[in-house]
C-alpha cells in the first residue's frame, strides 16, 4: 500500500484512540507530507474539524501554486464541506481509502476536474464499519443526519 495512505490510516487510528471518529487524511506535495490530520470534532468540540480540514489546517498557509500540485489522501470519501475546501484550494487529485461506508461529493469533484481515485481498502472500510456499529449516533452527527 502507498505510504501516504498508510499515514492517513495511522491518523484515523489515532483519532479513534482519542475517542473520536476514525477518519484520517494527509496533504502531500512532491512526495512530502505538508499536513496530517484526523477527525477531531469530538476531541476539540469542533463543528468543522473533519480529517481533511485538519490536514489542511496543519499544513498551514500555502501559496495557491503549492495546492495546485498537491494530492490529498483521505481514508473516507470527502463530505460536501471537505470537497468544497478541495475545490477552493484547487487540489487536483484526491485518493480515497473507501467510499462504501459513506459516499461524499466525488461526482462534484470529478465534474470540476479533480482526479478522484478510490482504493476500496479493506482496512479503511473495517475501521468505519466497526465505528459505525459501536457509535451510530456519533457517526450520524458527523455526517449531519
Amino acid at each position: 500500500m502507498d505510504k501516504f495512505m498508510l499515514a492517513a490510516i495511522e491518523e484515523a487510528r489515532q483519532g479513534r484512540a482519542e475517542g473520536g471518529i476514525p477518519i484520517g487524511s494527509v496533504l502531500v506535495h512532491n512526495g512530502t507530507i505538508l499536513g496530517r490530520g484526523h477527525n477531531r470534532r469530538v476531541q476539540q468540540g469542533s463543528a468543522i474539524l473533519h480529517a481533511e480540514m485538519d490536514a489542511l489546517e496543519n499544513a498551514g498557509r500555502q501559496p495557491a501554486a503549492i495546492y495546485r500540485e498537491c494530492v490529498l489522501y483521505t481514508t473516507l470519501s470527502p463530505c460536501p464541506m471537505c470537497s468544497g475546501a478541495i475545490l477552493l484550494y484547487g487540489i487536483p487529485r484526491v485518493i480515497i481509502g473507501e467510499n462504501s461506508s459513506f459516499m461524499g461529493e466525488e461526482e462534484l469533484l470529478r465534474s470540476r476536474g479533480v482526479r478522484v481515485e478510490v482504493l476500496q481498502d479493506e482496512t479503511c472500510a473495517a475501521m468505519m464499519r466497526s465505528f459505525m456499529e459501536e457509535m451510530p449516533q456519533l457517526w450520524n452527527e458527523d455526517i449531519g443526519v
